[in-house]
């Protein structure tokens, strides 16, 4: 599908990208910087930038900091990660995490968290399948009977 704004002179809502690159290849660098620009193609938002945390550590790093600065900027509309864990480990992500949404920021991810192990077992209710109880009529019925 292409996108709704393809013919028009617009730019869709800024975003940020951040990606966490502890011992990753060049080859993976670029396929996760790829994906966030396609991503933002294909959904209409204008990604201004991608912020490089390249060391493992604290909560707090430079691109981190530097991340939280452009999302004070008047227009920014969120930052669009890879996954979650890009946002380091669970004792670093959940206060940055935090630190995103409550700075009003939306944060988007390309790849979700995956579903619990229970519920692939069980089918969601929006993908079921209902048959009509009634047959479906084979003639117009929207006519008078005379």
């Amino acid at each position: 599908m292409d996108p709704l704004t393809e013919h028009r002179g617009v730019s869709g809502p800024v975003v940020y990208g951040f990606l966490r690159l502890v011992r990753v290849s060049a080859a993976r660098q670029d396929a996760l910087h790829d994906a966030l620009t396609e991503y933002c193609r294909r959904h209409e938002v204008a990604l201004h930038g991608v912020f490089t945390e390249r060391t493992a550590g604290s909560e707090q790093s430079a691109a981190f900091t530097g991340l939280l600065d452009v999302l004070d900027l008047h227009g920014t509309y969120g930052v669009v990660l890879p996954a979650l864990s890009h946002l380091g480990p669970k004792a670093i992500a959940a206060p940055r995490q935090a630190r995103i949404t409550t700075s009003g920021a939306r944060l988007l991810l390309i790849r979700g968290p995956r579903p619990a192990a229970s519920s692939l077992a069980e089918p969601r209710p929006d993908r079921v399948r209902r048959r009509s109880p009634a047959p479906a009529l084979d003639h117009d019925t929207r006519g008078s009977h005379a």
